[in-house]
């Protein structure tokens, strides 16, 4: 049936109404890989390629990584789609990553025909029931009458509350099928209640008298601020009290990193002054967090002296890890709303505030700045002072590369730091920047990469060129898996288990190179960067690297700059899983 008919009678096809759902929505971008099951979606798609843009990427995981970068950027929800069977299951790693990180998402996958399933008919997977924990809802749509309403709910559920990803399983009958839609349906959710989730005026009171009567407090503010869209409150609660604040590393951009107060981020890789800070405060204000373990250490230990306060819009998260002494159930925007309309500064904390900028003078973040070579630490500092002007964003890979960039980079706004903090996802950085760029086409997207985890998702380079997503990849290539040979160094007398990315027979793959540096470079990322089209160049010289890292943002397209750095380079301060800030590793 063409679309003029089916207009005509009012009758449409199954995935001519999902199409019209994304429209409804204000879907304008889906990342999409077509199959066998698929292509009654596809070729919906091209029917409203007015309406909307579908991006090809080269491997559905890419795709839903991408759709990730444009729900973090935008706050918006982000849309994948793949095929039945091994499409549906590549996009299982960005659908858990979206979770652990509370991204909204909907992935919507293609199934085989209603008759066959459970037959293991070529390219089925149960995929409801492999994502039933991965997922925030899920839906395998066996009646055409309930896509309207599925597609309303999905939507209403992935984006309010704690967002996550929802999933919804087509089959390809259904797609086929013809029905006269009711766009007015009603939702059915009768398990999903979501109540008002705001503070009482007796809470915020509460919280405003532990403040002024505190005299060493913390503010402890995570991914729940940039989520609730609380930066402002949050900016203005610092101002108006003067408490020193750290961030987890998803809460990086929620409070200017360049700030006096900022105590940068916290944690396994956090400062060693907001680690002491949070160990000695009396009282933590703990924002849209989840004391998650490489935050807290022993959690015993964790701000042992320090009464809690906790806001989080999840009842779940409340006392989970960690007890807290004042728990708040409620989105963050309205209660540090109310909260900044009362609270007072805090009668004197200025000996507190004295002390914890005495601790970030005697143990900044710092490196061997007179190393001759390019190190990792300074290549992102040389980025942060080219970008600091420009409108950046800023996503990273998984592994040291993503802690220094933590660390060095000073991050002033909510949404300009794409990272998967919960999952910890090697891949994420290209696809996610690629999302980015495709939400923000004027913006400077920047994928900070290791060489590890680049190659995970290399493919989405030919994205990039063909999608015209002029995405820059500042690849710090050490030819090794980082952060696995810096644990082998520090707790396994350095015997190299499989970290070395080169060729097996190579001295270094069994510890036996003696160099800083890895005597041989392969891949040759910058050939297989032309050969996608992009531009691309190497760097090794640290007189060097600022006029490549020029040419690089300067480039009229996609772009990869390798830079050569060295792989015994290791991320300080580190405390030792599972241990506390008292063994905390500087040098």
């Amino acid at each position: 049936m063409n679309a003029t008919t089916a207009t005509d009678t009012g009758l449409m096809l199954g995935a001519d109404i999902m199409i019209e759902s994304l429209v409804r929505h204000s879907v304008d971008v889906i990342f999409a890989y077509p199959g066998g099951c698929s292509m009654p979606l596809h070729q919906s798609l091209t029917r409203y390629k007015d309406k909307i843009r579908t991006i090809l990427p080269r491997h559905e995981q890419g795709g839903g990584f991408a759709a990730q970068g444009v729900a973090r950027t935008t706050g918006q929800v982000g849309v994948c789609m793949a095929t039945s069977g091994p499409g549906a299951t590549n996009l299982v790693t960005a659908i858990a990553d979206a979770k652990l990180d509370s991204i909204p998402m909907i992935a919507i996958t293609a199934q085989v025909p209603r008759a066959v399933i459970g037959s293991d008919a070529f390219q089925e997977t149960p995929i409801v029931e492999v994502c039933r924990g991965i997922t925030k809802h899920h839906y395998l749509v066996t009646d055409i009458a309930d896509l309207t309403r599925i597609m309303k709910e999905a939507f209403h559920i992935a984006s309010t509350g704690r967002p996550g990803p929802v999933l919804i399983d087509i089959p390809k009958d259904v797609q086929l099928e013809q029905i006269v839609p009711d766009w007015d349906c009603a939702m059915n959710l009768p398990g999903y209640i979501l109540e008002e989730r705001v503070a009482k005026p007796e809470q915020i009171k509460q919280i405003a008298a532990a403040i002024k009567r505190a005299k060493r407090p913390m503010i402890y503010a995570g991914g729940g601020i940039i989520t609730s869209g609380a930066s402002d409150e949050l900016r203005e609660l610092v101002s108006k009290t003067g408490i020193p604040i750290t961030t987890t590393v998803m809460g990086l951009g929620t409070y200017p990193g360049d700030d006096e107060l900022s105590m940068d981020m916290l944690g396994m890789h956090g400062t060693v002054y907001a680690n002491y800070a949070v160990q000695h405060c009396d009282l933590l204000i703990s924002l849209g967090v989840r004391f998650d373990d490489r935050v807290t250490g022993k959690l015993a230990e964790f701000a042992k002296g320090a009464k809690i306060i906790h806001i989080d819009i999840d009842p779940s998260e409340i006392n989970k890890n960690k007890l807290a002494h004042l728990p708040v159930v409620s989105d963050l925007k309205p209660a540090l709303r109310m909260l900044c309309d009362v609270v007072e500064k805090p009668e004197d904390i200025s000996d507190w505030v004295e002390q914890c900028q005495k601790w970030k003078q005697d143990d900044p973040l710092k490196y061997d700045e007179s190393f001759d070579g390019i190190l990792q630490q300074h290549a992102i500092s040389e980025l942060n002072k080219l970008c600091k002007e420009r409108d950046t964003i800023i996503s990273v890979g998984v592994g040291q590369h993503q802690m220094w960039a933590a660390q060095f980079y000073k991050f002033t706004k909510p949404r300009t730091w794409l990272c998967s903090s919960g999952l910890g996802t090697m891949g994420f950085g290209l696809p996610a920047a690629m999302g980015a760029q495709a939400a923000f086409p004027d913006a400077l997207c920047i994928d900070i990469e290791g060489d590890g985890s680049f190659t995970m998702n290399i493919q989405e380079l030919a994205t990039c060129f063909c999608e015209k997503l002029p995405v820059k990849v500042m690849l710090l290539n050490n030819q090794h898996l980082g952060m696995v040979v810096q644990w082998e160094d520090r707790f396994m007398a350095g015997n190299r288990a499989h970290t070395y990315l080169g060729p097996v027979d190579h001295p270094e793959a069994t510890g036996d190179g003696a160099e800083r540096y890895a005597a041989e470079r392969y891949p040759d990322f910058v050939m297989i960067a032309k050969g996608f089209g992009c531009g691309a160049a190497t760097v090794s010289k640290k007189a060097d690297l600022r006029a490549a890292l020029e040419e690089m943002i300067d480039y009229d397209g996609p772009y990869v700059l390798d830079v050569q750095v060295p792989y015994q380079e290791q991320v300080l301060p580190m405390i030792p899983s599972g241990m506390t800030v008292n063994d905390i590793i500087k040098e």
